[in-house]
């Protein structure tokens, strides 16, 4: 029989994932390549022979999306799987239909397939979008278990830039576990919080070894997922995070869309910084997209460490990256904090940016007057550090998940901003989870 030859379209994440749990071992389906999109520095790698399985002992190539015709017709593919999120409907069939007129069938996998069943209760936290406020709502998830004295482990969605091979099961409980996995800044972002408050969280590239070594110490398990990917495990409670802040998103961006309908719980973020009619329009389509859902409305609240640092001064807000460049947001916590605490001006860093900041933006031209914290690798922290020094300003306001100041050397005075979901939400959450029975 004539093998299916599949390109998988990935993002070094879900495109992984679908690989391992729906085609490694299919002897009728040949993947004759990855691509990469979204994240800077994937492509030009292997996935490596030792996660392949014994159907590829070369390992199998990881492409530029951009070369994703050339691959089509040079290797005779015959179907394309979509395998990356965070995507809007107009792009996908873009991308579809540039699939279809190269020659090629253009797919997309269901949530359900590629779920893996754990034997341990497992709470899904998702959302419509990067930047909507998932990993503080995890957060939150792990502290009313934890406070009802379970074993959580949290599971987060993969970012395998590096070593895929050595990167396969990566645990983390504390910050040398950071260095010694070699992290980047968007790691530490998602990891350390978990670390903080004395959580253990798992990511890598092997779900199914991940998940066998998670089980061993927890009573329940939280999937932490990324971008707007869906759950890689099936749940026994699925909440999704919506941004009112980008109404109307939850119904016209993949895979937010599907995460939007299968919520049990779909928590409307940002209350406090979005205009009325906003939420009332995510509200409205919660209710026609997902009656059955539970709907609570919540506040993020923003603190500063020193608001006297921002108080009448020019400052510089630098937020986390994917939720200014694919996530397309227009401000963060730290714009929110600069304006709440009397920032006379946010200084624009576009005409200071250097070397793949400077790429980034030029990429990314709607992200407006702030700083992406781009950190996928050892060049762009030092990019970053370089860009931010060079601004112009009083003040530097860190909106990011960790303080940047101890990874990067800011010659200016700086201060952190954190954000936490409302304690009313909490509440909300603790009542759902113990109808659950999880607690």
């Amino acid at each position: 029989m004539k093998k299916n030859k599949v390109l998988i379209l990935g993002a070094a994440g879900r495109d992984f994932h679908n690989f391992n749990t729906v085609y490694r071992n299919d002897e009728n389906t040949e993947v004759v390549a990855f691509t990469a999109a979204q994240i800077p520095d994937i492509a030009g790698r292997k996935y490596p022979a030792s996660l392949a399985g014994k159907f590829y002992p070369d390992g199998i190539d990881i492409k530029d999306e951009s070369d994703l015709v050339d691959i089509i017709q040079n290797k005779g593919v015959d179907e394309c799987v979509l395998s990356y999120s965070d995507l809007p409907y107009n792009f996908v069939m873009h991308l579809a239909s540039k699939v279809l007129a190269a020659g090629a069938k253009f797919s997309m996998l269901g949530a359900e397939p590629t779920m893996i069943k754990s034997s341990k209760p497992v709470i899904s936290v998702l959302a419509v979008r990067t930047g909507c406020g998932k990993s503080q709502t995890s957060r939150r998830v792990v502290e009313i278990l934890r406070e009802a004295n379970k074993k959580v482990v949290s599971i987060r969605h993969p970012m395998p830039y590096g070593d895929l091979a050595a990167q396969a099961v990566q645990r983390f409980a504390e910050l040398e576990d950071l260095r010694k996995h070699k992290c980047t800044i968007e790691e530490m972002e998602e990891y350390e919080p978990h670390i903080a408050i004395g959580s253990v969280i798992y990511a890598g590239v092997d779900y199914q070894a991940i998940l066998d070594e998670a089980e061993k110490e927890a009573d329940v398990i939280i999937w932490d997922g990324g971008n707007n990917d869906m759950s890689f495990y099936k749940p026994d409670l699925t909440i999704v995070v919506a941004d009112p802040l980008r109404a109307g998103h939850e119904i016209s961006y993949y895979p937010g869309e599907v995460n939007f309908r299968l919520a049990d719980v779909i928590i409307i973020n940002k209350v406090d910084s979005a205009k009325p009619e906003d939420v009332q329009t995510v509200e409205k389509n919660a209710q026609e997209y997902n009656p059955k859902a539970k709907v609570i409305k919540a506040e993020s609240i923003v603190t500063v460490e020193n608001p006297e640092l921002i108080k009448g001064k020019r400052v510089l807000v630098v937020e986390d990256g994917p939720t200014l460049t694919h996530g397309e947001m227009k401000i963060g916590a730290g714009v929110v904090a600069a304006e709440r605490n009397g920032a006379v001006e946010i200084i624009d860093p576009k005409e200071y940016a250097v070397g793949k900041l400077k790429a980034t933006f030029e990429h990314y031209p709607n992200i407006g007057g702030i700083l992406p914290a781009m950190g996928y690798g050892e060049q762009q922290m030092k990019d970053l550090e370089e860009t931010i020094n060079k601004v112009d300003c009083d003040a530097v306001v860190i909106g990011t998940p960790i303080d940047l100041g101890r990874f990067i050397k800011i010659d200016k005075p700086h201060t952190r901003v954190k954000y936490d979901l409302s304690e009313e939400a909490k509440n909300e959450l603790k009542d759902i989870i113990k109808e659950k029975g999880m607690i």
